[in-house]
């Protein structure tokens, strides 16, 4: 039985793709079995060699007691039995999927495998993408059939930056398989690590599916409640309250209004969107909701140049702060961080625009989106944005505001996590 052999080390398991997920996916194996850990990039092998997280999510400790060896070499790579792709499946700057990496990836698959071995994907994708577009690749590259000479599988991840408590053995695994046989052994197998046990989906396509509705439903969630902030603020009530009231009710479901950004929530709808359209189907509900999240940044930004307009002395010489440039809080992670647009709007009005983080890199920042993080905050600021509710943050109080800012300036609150502590200067908030 393959797991049993893998449990004995007598056959090897393979992860691909060393990021946010298939990091975290590889240690835990590697404490239990024996990994190769592959990865393109070669400085971040040459790190996590080192113990070192290239992501910042993981401790040095993470790294200690396992069994595992990270590579870039195809040779090493050949000799596992049970391969794990988890590379990112992003979009392009037209909101298409952009399904290079998990492409690439088949390719490598195609170019190691022999008969007999398993190849299981993680990453997120449209249903019908791992058998109708990564499979014949592996197929064509290593001239063997799938079902008859090897096995293959769809197992959606369900890593959460920066969440400690919901880690991988924590979280039920969702497995499918090409067939019932292969089913079986990818579930005993990601039971290795998974103490709570997994979940038979009936085939790939299913679980394909089921990845990318956990997404789907919270971004329409979320786009319901920027709606209802928009409104709410047209009336002059506070979301929040609102939110505070009606979630007394048993069953209402507590969702926040805010940016949607991230590698998940903004990303994966539109997967579901763009095969929906190949088939003849234009979603709508799915697209309302994505239209209105990627509004939010253009929205807030709107909202504070109305302010300075009407209260700035000078708008031409007006300041603006904002506090948290990562996609959510508490994490290093960047990756399609809306903070970014509510940036250069702000820009493209010709404002200066100083950025703090607790947590981001500036070069990566700088990189990734053009800006940098400022190193000294000033004391005549027009606006302040909180836009991450990072944790050094929610100590901050009335005169810190006071002491960065101007006499009519404006404090927006994204989260409201300074809802009725803000009196000095105007306050507003989603």
């Amino acid at each position: 039985m393959l797991t049993q052999s893998l449990l004995n080390k007598e056959e090897k398991l393979a992860v691909i793709g060393l990021g946010y997920v298939g990091l975290p996916i590889a240690l835990a194996f590697a404490r239990k079995i024996s990994v190769i850990g592959f990865d393109i990039n070669v400085e971040r092998i040459e790190m996590m060699k080192q113990g070192i997280d290239p992501s910042n999510e993981l401790e040095k400790e993470d790294f200690e007691g396992c069994d595992i060896i990270f590579t870039n070499d195809l040779a090493i790579l050949k000799q596992a039995k049970f391969f794990i792709v988890a590379v990112p499946t992003p979009v392009n700057k037209y909101n298409v999927p952009d399904l290079t990496p998990v492409l690439k990836a088949s390719e490598t698959v195609g170019k190691v495998i022999k008969k007999g071995d398993y190849i299981v994907f993680e990453s997120t994708v449209y249903p019908g993408c791992t058998e109708e577009d990564c499979l014949p690749i592996i197929e064509k590259l290593s001239g063997l059939r799938s079902i008859i000479d090897f096995k293959t599988g769809y197992s959606p991840e369900r890593i959460n930056p920066g969440d400690k408590q919901h880690t991988l053995k924590k979280i039920i695994k969702i497995v499918s398989g090409c067939d019932a046989e292969s089913l079986n052994v990818i579930a005993e197998v990601y039971s290795i690590v998974v103490e709570v046990g997994v979940h038979k989906a009936s085939s790939i396509k299913v679980a394909e599916a089921a990845k990318i509705i956990e997404n789907t439903q919270r971004d329409l969630n979320i786009g319901l409640m920027n709606e209802l902030s928009i409104i709410f603020d047209k009336m002059n009530i506070n979301t929040y309250e609102v939110l505070e009231a009606a979630g007394t009710k048993w069953n209402f479901l507590k969702f926040f209004p805010g940016l949607v950004g991230g590698h998940c929530i903004g990303v994966d709808p539109y997967y579901l969107t763009y095969k929906a359209a190949h088939l003849g189907y234009d979603s709508k509900i799915i697209t309302a909701g994505r239209s209105i999240n990627d509004g939010m940044a253009k929205y807030v930004a709107d909202k504070v140049l109305k302010h300075l307009l009407e209260f700035a002395e000078n708008i031409r010489h007006s300041k603006v702060l904002i506090m948290g440039a990562t996609f959510k809080e508490n994490v290093t992670d960047i990756r399609n961080s809306k903070v970014a647009d509510v940036v250069n709007t702000l820009q493209s009005y010709h404002l200066k625009v100083d950025v703090v983080d607790a947590f981001a890199d500036s070069d990566e920042l700088q990189h990734e989106y053009g800006f940098s993080l400022t190193k000294n905050i000033a004391d005549n600021y027009d606006a302040v944005i909180v836009t991450v509710p990072h944790n050094p943050y929610l100590e901050l109080n009335d005169a810190y505001f006071a002491s960065i800012t101007t006499n009519n300036a404006l404090i927006v609150d994204l989260k409201g996590i300074y809802r009725d502590k803000v009196s000095s200067r105007k306050y507003w908030s989603l």
